[in-house]
């Protein structure tokens, strides 16, 4: 009866005679509260109670901070995701849905506070039954890892799971992930997997779905619907648009960033447009250079990668023992996140031309991620070109990390990495910046409030 609590926390709950699962009203200096005991992970610390309120929010409180607690009864939960057959209709077309780890549907272990993924056919249409109208839907579980644990092993894996379900006769393909590094995943994906002819979507939320304000429905809803009914035939990451639940966002999977460590909307395009905007039955396309869907079932999958590459964001002071480290640790690439237009201080110098001397290929791209590397404007830019470092247009610094080793498992004779470094892939690198193309979505400015009124239902 009281799951996880000890110390003064198991003292206070004892006190008042109330225990896990008690619906509670909780008077305290914090001001009074009111909802249901949760049980405590075992790990956990001694010294607050967690309370679920009304609203589906939880609350900790310290326990010294309690003036008294009233027991108005006992509703103890069973957070099981209810489960139902899908339902198959051969008239839709047929979804599959790879799980990476990151929790598109779940419920929350209030024991532990782990979150517990939905991922059988049967739980995501128990909770979220909209998906039954758009597909046929299949999921096969390839790993179960944080985002951050992704690497290569999982993007090769991935990237192979992918070309047998496209040569097998699938549809749309949604990749669920987490969201730190879906936008590592994505890049290295659309580099892996060229010409498919079916939707690849990437997929995640940022809050459980177990929470009030989750993304997750929304999301996988509008995902699933792009796998299965767009006419785009690319790796996209399908994530909220605007901070409301109107709309989602598709992003071309080599120009997409996470921007924000927690709001719903923090994915954006960068130095582009999205493709596409997408809602439960609709898509209002934003781009023209798509490439676009196909009945044939080739596709081309190169897993080539070489994971001795390493990216180094240049600061003001940086000493060579970081690049003589790199070099000392038989890296193959190194990818510069430099100032302004690509720029690094003079001391660095030696040591870039002695990594370049000693095979090392080096790119630089630019940490403002908005805009263009351009080495031929000032004398240190050409200086830099002359030791060997090669710029990479308008590259994001990870999408060109990603790319490095991808080029790198095929060749290392530097004309042809470079030769593959600087042509065009998947969007990768584009002519020029649209005029657009430089929208944080920050309100009040012009452009950005025309863009919204625009698309705004």
């Amino acid at each position: 009866m009281y799951k996880g609590y000890r110390g003064k926390s198991l003292t206070y709950l004892k006190k008042f005679k109330v225990a896990v699962w008690s619906d509670v009203v909780i008077e305290s200096t914090r001001g009074s509260f009111r909802g249901t005991i949760l049980p405590r992970s075992e790990t956990a610390d001694e010294f607050h109670i967690v309370l679920k309120l009304h609203n589906g929010y939880n609350v900790g409180l310290a326990g010294e901070t309690i003036e008294s607690m009233k027991e108005l009864g006992r509703t103890e939960a069973h957070y099981k995701i209810p489960e139902k057959e899908f339902p198959f209709d051969p008239a839709k077309k047929n979804v599959k849905l790879f799980g990476t780890g990151g929790t598109i549907a779940s419920r929350l272990d209030y024991r532990t506070g782990a979150v517990i993924p939905a991922f059988s056919p049967g739980e995501l249409y128990g909770s979220v039954p909209e998906l039954a109208d758009i597909c046929n839907l299949k999921t096969e579980k390839l790993y179960g890892v944080f985002s951050e644990n992704m690497g290569p092993e999982q993007w090769k894996g991935t990237a192979e799971a992918i070309g047998k379900e496209i040569e097998g006769g699938i549809d749309g393909i949604v990749i669920g992930h987490g969201t730190d590094t879906m936008h590592h995943t994505s890049a290295i994906l659309s580099f892996m997997v060229q010409d498919s002819p079916v939707p690849i979507v990437m997929v995640g939320s940022q809050r459980s779905s177990d929470r009030p304000s989750s993304d997750a429905a929304i999301n996988l809803i509008n995902a699933t619907y792009t796998a299965a009914r767009s006419d785009i035939a690319e790796v996209m990451v399908c994530m909220f648009g605007p901070t409301s639940d109107q709309y989602c966002l598709l992003h071309r999977g080599t120009r997409v960033r996470k921007m924000h460590s927690s709001y719903r909307s923090t994915f954006r395009t960068i130095g582009d447009i999205p493709l596409a905007m997408v809602e439960r039955d609709k898509f209002v396309i934003l781009k023209d250079d798509c490439r676009k869907r196909r009945n044939d079932r080739k596709v081309r999958i190169n897993t080539s990668f070489d994971d001795r590459v390493s990216i180094v964001y240049y600061y003001p002071n940086m000493k060579p023992d970081i690049i003589e480290s790199l070099i000392d640790n038989d890296y193959k690439g190194i990818i510069i996140a430099g100032t302004g237009l690509g720029h690094v201080n003079k001391p660095l110098y030696p040591v870039l031309k002695k990594a370049c001397d000693k095979g090392v290929h080096i790119y630089m791209t630019v940490q403002t991620l908005w805009g263009y590397v351009q080495m031929f404007v000032y004398d240190t830019g050409r200086d830099m070109m002359d030791l060997g470092v090669i710029p990479a247009s308008n590259m994001l610094p990870e999408v060109a990390y990603v790319k490095l080793c991808w080029a790198l498992g095929q060749s290392h004779d530097r004309e042809e990495v470079k030769k593959i470094m600087l042509t065009p892939v998947a969007g990768e690198i584009t002519e020029r910046e649209c005029h657009n193309g430089y929208l944080i979505l920050q309100g009040g400015i012009p452009e950005v409030e025309d863009f919204i009124k625009k698309y705004k239902r």
